[in-house]
């Protein structure tokens, strides 16, 4: 597979601007809302806030002529209850192009509408990058619950997905195979991301995941959320570290902040992706701002997969 970015892990030199911590927790950012539930964060981030680990340069957005949105919505007999989706199109294309698609998953407390911390689909794809456009694709979120996008026995967003989902934005044209679908996620959803690319590389050939939810053993997960995984079992067949031999066949991109209380377990998976992986750790928190500094990078990366595929 074509190495997309440096194969040189690095840490990231960023010029940042300057928050109170009353502003950093007001941007928190639906990620940030199980660190607070849990008791993850109330002490440590809130001292990284004060004392100015969280503070990044959040950048300004802007946006070529954002195109077409269709919100839709499907009762789910995997998830058992009506899930809502919005599909974000790039400038100039409408239903029935043929273009990439990328899969956007929530953090947890989100939904489909939230799923991005600064856009909306539309606005994601239309994203100007040194004012330069991205690769014509197609994003769509979707509710996926709390569950960690791992199936429970009641509750299977991993399947609803693949099943469900995607032969919705498939018949529109979007992310026909071969190879032409990436999965994006923040926090749970950057667990999402990569246990997604690691269950079916088959599918999903490239991932970005963003300060991604990562726990080392079935004990840690449940202190900090119970409903993450349904029981041992279930984390040890969705435990990243389990399949992470899949990971060799995806391209993959991390950002992760260094005050993010997440980032050891991240670094520990990160020393064990393939030397092509993209891995972005830089100044930061499990927060709001953080999430939206490495969007635009995180986007630019699966632009970058699908201008390479289709050349």
């Amino acid at each position: 597979m074509c190495e997309i970015a440096t194969n040189k892990r690095k840490i990231s030199r960023r010029k940042f601007a300057g928050f109170g911590a009353l502003g950093v927790l007001a941007l928190g950012g639906i990620g940030g809302f199980e660190l607070v539930d849990q008791n993850i964060i109330p002490g440590k981030q809130l001292l990284n806030q004060l004392d100015g680990a969280c503070n990044v340069n959040v950048p300004d957005l802007s946006f070529f002529p954002v195109g077409r949105s269709y919100v839709g919505n499907f009762y789910s007999r995997y998830r058992n209850t009506k899930v809502g989706y919005e599909i974000g199109y790039p400038p100039n294309y409408k239903k029935g192009d043929a273009i990439p698609l990328v899969v956007m998953l929530h953090g947890y407390g989100g939904n489909h509408t939230n799923a991005l911390s600064s856009m909306t689909p539309a606005q994601a794809v239309a994203l100007k990058v040194d004012n330069s456009p991205l690769t014509p694709m197609a994003l769509v979120t979707v509710d996926g619950g709390g569950g960690y996008w791992n199936p429970h026995p009641k509750d299977d967003p991993m399947s609803m997905v693949l099943h469900e989902l995607m032969p919705i934005c498939n018949d529109l044209g979007l992310g026909v195979p071969p190879r032409s679908v990436a999965v994006m996620g923040i926090s749970m959803g950057g667990y999402g991301a990569l246990m997604f690319a690691e269950q079916f590389p088959e599918i999903f050939g490239a991932s970005a995941a963003i300060s991604p939810a990562i726990w080392l053993s079935y004990s840690e997960a449940r202190s900090a959320n119970a409903g993450a995984f349904f029981n041992s079992n279930a984390f040890d067949k969705y435990n990243l570290f389990n399949s992470l031999d899949s990971l060799s066949k995806v391209s993959v991109r991390i950002g992760a902040g260094v005050s993010d209380p997440f980032y050891p377990n991240v670094e520990v998976f990160a020393k064990r992706l393939p030397a092509s992986a993209v891995i972005d750790f830089s100044k930061g928190c499990h927060t709001g701002p953080f999430f939206v500094s490495q969007e635009p990078a995180s986007l630019l990366f699966l632009s970058k997969y699908f201008e390479y595929l289709n050349a």
